[in-house]
């Protein structure tokens, strides 16, 4: 008979023991709904004509007669695009050393400098698209000009805290947009 007993209450015993080991969970982020491609052209007093995302707005900060500055916001994507032209008073060399330098400020952290080439001659749009990976203020800038007196330059900027794999998905998304911005730039006879 105890031996029964002992059958039986064994497996309770051992059974009833067993800790739980908790398993952290991965951090994860919100997921973005965002619609398709849907273009419009830029009407403002902007030097330059481009095609822009129809989610986005786009204001004039500075005009000058020799400088201008405009923002792009970014709407869902809760960010902005800073652009900035001149009409150009020093050497080529002078403009895009400083854009050169302006993506050499974000190499402390960022884990990889892409850089892509545009070149339409027949449209005298000439430039360097750079996407900066990891966790940077600005994961994209780029630079046009005629090569001659005229040059642009932009910027991305996120309102928060720069994390590389939660805003990759705003990323790939912005960079198709940012894509058909350069290939319809034109400048302003």
């Amino acid at each position: 008979m105890r031996y029964s007993y002992l059958i039986m209450i064994l497996p309770l015993m051992f059974f009833s023991c067993e800790e739980e080991t908790p398993v952290p969970k991965p951090p994860t982020y919100l997921r973005l709904e965002l619609p398709g491609h849907d273009y419009k052209p830029v009407m403002d007093s902007c030097p330059v004509h481009f095609e822009l995302s129809e989610l986005y707005t786009f204001r004039t900060i500075e005009a000058k007669e020799n400088m201008y500055q405009g923002e792009i916001k970014l709407g869902p994507l809760n960010g902005s695009i800073y652009l900035h032209y001149w009409d150009m008073t020093e050497p080529l060399a002078y403009y895009i050393n400083n854009a050169n330098d302006e993506i050499d400020r974000h190499k402390v952290k960022a884990s990889k400098i892409a850089d892509e080439q545009h070149l339409r001659p027949a449209d005298r749009v000439f430039g360097t698209f750079f996407e900066l990976q990891g966790d940077v203020a600005t994961p994209f800038q780029f630079y046009l000009t005629d090569s001659v007196s005229r040059f642009a330059y932009a910027e991305v900027l996120f309102n928060s805290t720069p994390n590389y794999d939660s805003l990759k998905p705003s990323l790939d998304y912005l960079r198709v947009d940012l894509d058909h911005m350069i290939e319809s730039f034109k400048w302003k006879e």
